[in-house]
């Protein structure tokens, strides 16, 4: 097989927030976070393949609002790999697009990871894994644990990782109308914060501990996101979407991330069914998908 028809595929999780602990805006206008991911079996798949330019397509729901140009994350992502190698990116990525987009589950962080992967993969460098998460951070804050995966608490503005225990959990997402922009959410929580003193962000034990023990009733007590009532006060509709949620069973309900896709923690698959088909029915949101926790990070899947 000749290099030209080479061609690396790396399947990428979503991710959820079970806990977003948001602190005041730095100087540099980030935010200092505790936050604990989980990665959710939701994912894209990225395709490299050998090209004469870079370019990016895409596929699947929502495509249209992917943006196929150089502010795509997983084209930076093979610009910077090759800048650092001394090589032109010269590979085509092709997005197969099942995570919401714009949704607060890190889709666009996502891609990037697995653009990264994929071109280290086709371009044959064998970049460790400490190089990776660097470039992965240089990309966005959610980019290094889209490529780990599993569970992890994110501190600094969330690209310094930890990982967790976490046991097996059943989800519901429910998928808004339109998008959210994460700079904005963060601008409104300033603006709700902004006469009183905002605590610096510590991860809750009680959660760390719910999380490892797979008893989704103790983490629905425990769930928490700073960025909620922003993402509401900018979307106040999304408030009977949870409510939604929550009246059809679901043990715990809450945006995730930056919103506006927002997750429903339930006890099993027979309800993870029954709460997804009645926020269908509520005409509260625009799809469901259903999804298990915890998932395997960036991985390049067989040929």
């Amino acid at each position: 097989m000749s290099a030209r028809e080479a061609a690396v595929t790396v399947r990428v999780p979503a991710k959820v927030n079970v806990q977003l602990a948001v602190g005041a805006a730095r100087p540099d206008g980030f935010h200092d976070l505790a936050n604990v991911f989980l990665a959710v079996s939701l994912f894209d798949e990225v395709t490299a393949t050998a090209a004469d330019a870079l370019t990016v397509t895409c596929e699947g729901p929502d495509a249209d609002k992917v943006p196929l140009d150089r502010t795509n994350l997983a084209a930076r992502a093979a610009e910077i790999l090759a800048a650092r190698n001394g090589l032109s990116p010269l590979v085509h990525l092709h997005i197969a697009k099942n995570i919401p987009v714009a949704g607060g589950m890190a889709g666009g962080s996502a891609d990037g990871a697995a653009a990264l992967l994929a071109c280290d993969a086709l371009w044959g460098l064998n970049t460790s894994r400490a190089e990776l998460l660097d470039i992965c951070a240089e990309l966005g804050s959610d980019v290094p644990f889209s490529l780990v995966g599993g569970a992890a608490l994110g501190t600094g503005r969330g690209e310094v990782l930890t990982p967790v225990a976490a046991g097996s959990f059943h989800w519901v997402f429910a998928v808004a109308d339109g998008g959210l922009s994460t700079p904005a959410v963060f601008r409104e929580f300033d603006r709700l914060t902004a006469d009183v003193v905002v605590p610096e962000p510590q991860a809750s034990p009680a959660l760390l501990a719910a999380l490892a023990s797979g008893e989704a009733r103790e983490l629905a007590g425990v769930l928490a996101n700073d960025l909620q009532a922003a993402a509401l006060s900018l979307r106040p509709s999304l408030a009977d979407t949870l409510a939604a949620g929550t009246g059809a069973g679901a043990l715990a309900a809450l945006v995730s991330g930056s919103g506006p896709t927002t997750a429903f923690l339930v006890a099993d698959e027979e309800s993870a069914a029954k709460v997804a088909a009645a926020l269908e029915a509520s005409g509260t949101c625009r799809a469901t998908r259903v999804a298990t926790s915890p998932a395997r990070g960036a991985t390049v899947l067989p040929t």
